[in-house]
């Protein structure tokens, strides 16, 4: 695994094999931020990474020039692996928090310009990510919500629906406030 682009390109993640993650493919990383690079200034931008897992995407902003990412994770050992790698990089604007998702929604009162999430795909919530995002107003007006989940759902009923892109088996469904894009 390794950042694609930015100031900390091609810097190595090296997370140990116990971890409980399913990382999102670099090739699938590259694609996702094709597209955001078509809609987002990352200078201007808080992200919230949501099931940080590796961390590998909240770097990713980061390396772009992300004004502050925050990444959510339950799992200790991922939660020290990303404060570790951030370190090791020099990482300043990346904030770790040890929670789970769920629950850090439900009291979630800060806005962001993305959210992304990459649950577990077993997660029972998955489907419910997109309207907990809207309801707890967590985007900018301008904000964009990726969810990454398996080909077996489909968001395109969802009223702040936008895109769907497939990556062999990562799909990635976009959200905004805004559709008029």
């Amino acid at each position: 695994m390794r950042i694609i682009a930015g100031n900390l390109r091609g810097r190595r993640l090296n997370p140990p094999e116990n971890l409980p993650v399913r990382p999102t493919t670099d090739m699938a990383r590259e694609s996702l931020f094709n597209i955001l690079n078509n809609y987002v200034d990352y200078e201007d931008c808080n992200v919230l990474d949501l099931f940080a897992g590796t961390g590998a995407v909240s770097l990713e902003f980061v390396s772009r020039g992300a004004a502050s990412v925050t990444a959510v994770e339950i799992n200790n050992a991922c939660t020290d692996f990303i404060r570790t790698t951030a370190s090791k990089f020099g990482v300043n604007n990346l904030h770790v928090v040890r929670a789970d998702v769920y629950d850090l929604l439900k009291r979630a009162y800060k806005k962001f310009d993305i959210v992304f999430a990459d649950p577990p795909y077993a997660s029972e919530g998955l489907p419910t990510l997109p309207n907990l995002v809207f309801e707890k107003q967590l985007l900018t007006d301008d904000g964009i919500f990726v969810l990454e989940h398996p080909r077996e759902f489909s968001f395109e009923e969802h009223p702040h629906f936008w895109q769907h892109r497939n990556y062999g088996k990562v799909n990635f469904s976009f959200f905004a406030n805004h559709l008029d894009e």
